[in-house]
């Protein structure tokens, strides 16, 4: 056995629980403190949030651009989970649907934060949107489908309009106080209801 087959089986190993559970703290603490303090604060901010030491993080994510990466594949991933648990548990598939799109708002507020890093130059940002649609768009639209054939909301609406829409809502959002994003974003959902 050669170093490369070595290496190759040290990388095939799944990571002990520990060591994932470590991570998750980790992605949670970056995202929150990305929120608060954008994705240039220090590194033993987060590491503090998270209750681990700086070396922890560097050996999880050995660059910022790998934790910025993480974290927005994590939210991505607890986002994209989300959609089938709500469906699962609540009343409707409107209110499914509604308790989702919360949930976006949520997490494009936190991506704001990551915005200007998802906008530089940096090739290792370009798959991010892509990954984001790959895995929003047909839990969106599975939430949709059902709520139509339910008789909940009018047929035919597009998963990629309607993040698109509450995408721009969000956007407008700034230091505006009298601007409420929720509010809007309720608007739009209710919207969607079929006459009767």
């Amino acid at each position: 056995m050669n170093d490369n087959d070595r290496d190759a089986g040290r990388e095939a190993r799944p990571k002990r629980a520990d060591a994932r559970r470590n991570e998750q703290a980790l992605l949670e603490a970056a995202a929150a403190v990305f929120v608060t303090s954008g994705v240039e604060a220090p590194i033993r901010d987060i590491a503090a949030k998270a209750g681990v030491g700086t070396a922890t993080i560097y050996r999880h994510f050995p660059t910022r651009a790998d934790l910025i990466v993480a974290v927005y594949r994590h939210q991505v991933e607890a986002l994209a989970e989300a959609g089938p648990t709500l469906q699962a548990t609540s009343e409707t598939p409107h209110a499914a649907l509604g308790r989702w799109i919360d949930l976006f708002v949520d997490f494009l507020v936190t991506k704001h934060g990551l915005a200007a890093v998802l906008q530089s130059d940096d090739p290792c940002f370009d798959p991010l949107h892509s990954y984001f649609l790959d895995r929003l768009l047909p839990v969106c639209t599975q939430l949709l489908d059902a709520a139509a054939a339910a008789g909940e909301i009018r047929t035919g609406q597009e998963a990629y309009e309607l993040m698109r829409g509450v995408g721009s809502l969000c956007a407008g959002a700034g230091a505006d106080p009298r601007y409420n994003t929720r509010h809007l974003v309720e608007l739009l959902i209710a919207g969607l209801r079929r006459p009767h």
